[in-house]
């Protein structure tokens, strides 16, 4: 009898640790899957000094430093900027130094396929419009980049170009000096990456910023961010 009764027990503690294992197997985090490989991202902030990024070196260094925090710098990274002539050194348009695409971001959608379809740069591809929206522009995290409606509003992305992805070619400033001011004069365009707001609807030439220092670039919708492309 005694033996019985020790197989009975036996058996329901089984039968009782049977379900717990299940639950907490149920319970248990999932592994994080793994980042899937992108060549495109929104820094997920800026250097702090307004427009002043240390000119084009500076603006590629800080977009291999937040693609390198998350495992992805070893990719040959390029801010998405153009500079005007000054100082006997030519200019510099954005799209000449981002490579031939595709890109995708950091969910593995693809934003552009070359660069024709980024600018759009035949009717057909105006029309038809690259896939940078809001719907796919994130920061190297994966994470939103804020926009129209929501606080704070930081849609205006420093580019410094004309929509077809050159540099200005006029004797006004708009650059922010080629990217080395913080003063409050001075301008730097901006294009919107939820392509809404103002009445205009350019990624990458919106408008102009109100100064080049942190705070004009707040008042006007931004937070000194900008575009990140790899080459390779």
């Amino acid at each position: 009898m005694i033996h019985h009764q020790k197989k009975l027990l036996a058996a329901l503690a089984c039968a009782a640790i049977g379900p717990l294992q299940a639950q907490t197997a149920a319970s248990a985090p999932r592994p994080a899957e793994p980042p899937k490989p992108f060549t495109f991202f929104v820094t997920s902030e800026g250097l702090g000094k307004g427009a002043d990024l240390g000119g084009l070196a500076g603006a590629d260094a800080h977009c291999r430093k937040l693609a390198s925090a998350v495992g992805n710098g070893a990719k040959t990274w390029r801010a998405y900027l153009s500079t005007q002539e000054a100082d006997g050194q030519p200019a510099v348009n954005a799209r000449d130094r981002i490579g031939a695409g595709p890109w995708t971001n950091a969910r593995g959608a693809v934003v552009a396929r070359d660069l024709a379809h980024l600018h759009g740069d035949t009717l057909e591809l105006a029309r038809l419009g690259s896939n940078l929206t809001r719907n796919t522009v994130f920061t190297e995290k994966n994470e939103p980049v804020k926009g129209s409606g929501d606080k704070p509003n930081q849609h205006d992305i420093l580019t410094g170009s004309q929509p077809d992805g050159r540099a200005f070619a006029d004797a006004a400033d708009h650059t922010c000096r080629n990217y080395g001011s913080s003063a409050a004069d001075g301008s730097a365009q901006v294009g919107h990456f939820d392509r809404t707001g103002g009445g205009n609807s350019s990624w990458n030439s919106a408008h102009a910023s109100r100064g080049c220092g942190q705070e004009n670039l707040v008042s006007t919708g931004g937070a000194g961010l900008f575009y990140c492309f790899a080459l390779d």
